[in-house]
């Protein structure tokens, strides 16, 4: 193969969500494009092992349980009253197969070539390709490189995993049986959500946790409603506790605090943080450094300290989520050829997929306590709603701020049934200025969960109507 037909207008390293953007848009603009994956599958951690496997599960474990619907139909419903791991697996590996067979004819209907094996910088614009024993296969000229190799589970050295009793999030998902007790090292997004499913199966878990809040940047008001509601499914909170030690033996685990406490438990999932998978792609020949964490910095064109390499996705960093590093990708091919691109990616929704689910967009109460800014809260119940009855969602709410000086909506919170698809209304109001007059004057659905909005922005307008009155 000559040397034209190795090279490329854009080579991208790692087919996951920002990866696959990238290539997608840069073909769209008649570029040259190849993707470099290390798997015979395509979809990158996203796919095979994070966002859709633990999303699957979930649903999956919500499914089977009834949890839901005990609202409704009383405390012991059950729809399947032992769950094994087949059961759970099956759904999980139909979705998977669709989702590579999707993506797979995307880059292909696109014309993106897709080069299976492990990419390296051999210079600053060539890539080499090399297969499971470590020859190179191919060598990729590219005018433009995007990084998106995503992350993997930080491993501490003191911490011994097994595969079996000690696990991280990538080995969860082996699992020969559900468990019956479990310790989760590590409260942020991916350690909070497996704890909500295995919870929702009826493993006893307690959680391990450094800071003293679990999901510090999200709302205050809706993290303790989750937890709560985690409580009621028998979680045990442990915060402000560090791990000493984990030992395993055949009968189950011990996990020792820097405190003395000892936890007994059948597993460990240690869930502490992700490191960047950039230790193998010789970054040094390429003119570029990794920190610590093996993520790369990143300016607002996505654009590293080399001008023609671009990083996005997980391996830059927050917010680390599926949408924004797809939105991620788009932008950086956008730029990478000087193509006219706008987003509003500065309001991008969070989505955390918890037993109940959480999402928000925009500001917290405490941001804009801390920044000086004037706002009004408004909040909806789900069991002030008909829909909210009729779903057996008495734990719902969906929370507006506003302020009080333009009355555009600064946030909303959502926290119950449906949050991660309701999110996107509020945040339809809030990309195109909208003020939470808006939101009154709009007619919803009847029934409808939707209908919170309306009534969490009459209950903010009357509340500032109130402060008006008084107003001195």
């Amino acid at each position: 193969m000559d040397a034209r037909a190795n090279h490329y207008d854009l080579v991208v390293i790692g087919s996951g969500p920002g990866g696959q953007k990238a290539a997608i848009a840069a073909a769209k603009l008649g570029r040259r494009v190849a993707v470099v994956e290390r798997r015979d599958h395509v979809g990158g951690v996203s796919l095979h092992t994070g966002t859709i496997p633990s999303k699957t599960l979930r649903e999956a474990v919500l499914y089977l349980t009834g949890l839901q619907m005990r609202d409704v139909y009383g405390s012991s419903y059950r729809l399947k009253d032992r769950i094994t791991v087949p059961d759970l697996l099956a759904r999980l590996q139909h979705v998977i197969g669709r989702e590579v067979e999707v993506v797979r004819n995307q880059l292909a209907r696109n014309q993106v070539e897709t080069v299976v094996g492990s990419a390296r910088f051999a210079g600053p614009h060539e890539i080499e390709v090399t297969d499971a024993d470590g020859d190179v296969v191919r060598r990729l000229g590219a005018d433009k490189v995007v990084v998106a190799v995503g992350t993997r589970p930080a491993r501490p050295a003191h911490v011994e995993f097994d595969g079996v009793r000690v696990v991280d999030s990538d080995g969860i998902l082996d699992m020969s049986e559900v468990p019956r007790t479990m310790v989760v090292v590590g409260a942020g997004v991916i350690g909070i959500e497996y704890a909500s499913v295995f919870a929702a199966l009826g493993t006893r878990v307690t959680v391990v946790e450094s800071r003293p809040r679990i999901l510090d940047f999200c709302d205050s008001e809706v993290v303790e409603a989750l937890k709560f509601q985690l409580r009621d499914l028998s979680v045990t909170f442990r915060l402000g506790e560090t791990v000493a030690s984990v030992s395993a033996g055949e009968s189950g685990t011990v996990t020792t605090l820097a405190s003395g406490k000892r936890v007994p438990a059948d597993c460990v999932l240690y869930s502490a943080g992700r490191q960047g998978a950039t230790d193998g792609l010789q970054l040094a020949a390429a003119g570029l450094e990794a920190d610590a964490r093996g993520r790369l910095q990143v300016d607002k064109q996505f654009r590293t300290d080399v001008e023609h390499i671009y990083a996005v996705g997980d391996v830059i960093g927050f917010p680390a989520l599926a949408a924004t590093s797809q939105e991620q990708g788009r932008l950086a091919a956008y730029h990478a050829f000087g193509e006219p691109v706008s987003s509003v990616l500065e309001l991008q929704p969070i989505g955390i997929y918890t037993i109940p689910e959480i999402s928000y967009c925009g500001d917290t109460e405490d941001q804009l306590t801390t920044a000086g800014v004037p706002y009004e809260v408004g909040v909806a119940r789900y069991r002030e709603l008909a829909r909210g009855q009729i779903i057996g969602d008495s734990y719902g709410m969906l929370k507006l701020l506003v302020s009080t000086e333009d009355r555009k909506v600064l946030g909303v919170h959502v926290f119950g049934t449906g949050a991660t698809e309701l999110i996107h209304i509020g945040q339809a109001i809030m990309t195109t200025g909208g003020t939470v007059d808006h939101l009154v004057d709009t007619v919803f659905n009847y029934p409808t969960l939707a209908e919170a909005y309306k009534v969490a922005a009459l209950d903010a307008t009357n509340k500032m109507r109130d402060l008006e009155r008084f107003d001195l």
